[in-house]
C-alpha cells in the first residue's frame, strides 16, 4: 500500500510540473481539437462503399501533430498523460452537452441542438477508448521510430518518419477501434440491426488514415518548426531536469 502512494506520489508531482513545463497553447489546441473531433464526428462528408470520412478529419492532423511535438520533445510518457487530460475533458464536455440537450425550454424548437450536443453514450464510450488506445501506439511508436536516427534525433528526417508512420498506424488503430466498437458490436443492438462488417471497418479504418497521413504531411512542417523553436528557447526546461534527477536515482 506505501508503494502505492508514493507511486501516485511521484506521478502526481511530475504531472504537475508537466503542466507548468509544456506551453499552454499546445495543450489547448490539443485539448480543442480532441472536443471538435467529437463534435465533427455527428457529420459524414464522404461515404461509398470502400471508405466513409467524417468532418473529425478537418482536425484530426492537429491531435496528432500536438501529440508528435510532445513525444518528440518530452517523451511518450508526458504525451500519453497530456492525452488522458484530454479525454477526460473531453468527457466532462460530453456530460456538460448532454445535461444542456435534456433541460427543456420553450423558447425556440432546439431538436437539432438537442441530437448534435446530447451524443450517444456508446459513440463517446468507443470515441474515448479509440483514442486513448490510438494515442499510447502512436506516442511509442513516433518515440521507437526517432531513437533509430541516433545521430540526428532533431534532424527533418528523423521527425517526418517518426511522424509519418506512428501517424498512419495511430490513425488506422483509431478508426478501427472506433468502427469495432461502435458499428459491429453496440449498433446491432441499438440501431435496429444496422452495422458493418470486420472487413468494412478495415477498409474505411485504412482508407481514413491515409486521408488523415495527407493532412499530417501538410502540417507537419509546421509541427517541426515549432519542436525547433522549443529547442532554441529551452521550453519546458523544469520538467527535462526533473526527469533526469527521477532517472538517476534509478541508477
Amino acid at each position: 500500500m506505501k508503494k502505492i502512494k508514493n507511486w501516485f506520489g511521484k506521478e502526481k508531482e511530475e504531472t504537475i510540473v508537466l503542466l507548468r513545463s509544456i506551453p499552454a497553447t499546445v495543450v489547448s489546441l490539443f485539448v480543442v481539437s480532441v472536443i471538435c473531433m467529437n463534435l465533427l464526428a455527428n457529420k459524414t462528408l464522404v461515404q461509398t462503399p470502400w471508405i466513409a470520412l467524417d468532418g473529425g478529419i478537418l482536425i484530426s492532423w492537429l491531435s496528432f501533430m500536438c501529440m508528435d511535438i510532445i513525444t518528440k520533445y518530452f517523451g511518450p510518457k508526458a504525451s500519453n498523460k497530456i492525452a488522458i487530460l484530454a479525454s477526460a475533458i473531453n468527457v466532462l464536455t460530453c456530460l456538460i452537452f448532454y445535461i444542456a440537450s435534456v433541460i427543456p425550454s420553450q423558447a425556440s424548437d432546439y431538436t437539432a441542438f438537442d441530437e448534435i450536443f446530447g451524443g450517444t453514450w456508446f459513440i463517446l464510450l468507443g470515441s474515448t477508448i479509440a483514442f486513448l488506445t490510438s494515442a499510447v501506439i502512436n506516442n511509442f511508436l513516433n518515440w521507437s521510430i526517432g531513437k533509430v536516427f541516433h545521430n540526428h534525433l532533431d534532424g527533418r528526417l528523423a521527425y517526418a518518419a517518426s511522424a509519418y508512420v506512428s501517424t498512419f498506424v495511430g490513425q488506422f488503430m483509431d478508426n478501427f477501434i472506433f468502427s469495432m466498437i461502435v458499428f459491429v458490436f453496440f449498433a446491432p443492438i441499438f440501431w435496429d440491426g444496422f452495422h458493418w462488417t470486420v472487413l468494412q471497418c478495415a477498409t474505411c479504418a485504412l482508407t481514413g488514415a491515409v486521408a488523415e497521413l495527407i493532412m499530417e504531411i501538410l502540417f507537419s512542417p509546421l509541427g517541426y518548426r515549432i519542436l525547433m523553436r522549443w529547442k532554441e528557447h529551452n521550453v519546458g526546461e523544469e520538467y527535462l531536469i526533473y526527469m533526469d534527477e527521477e532517472q538517476q536515482e534509478y541508477i
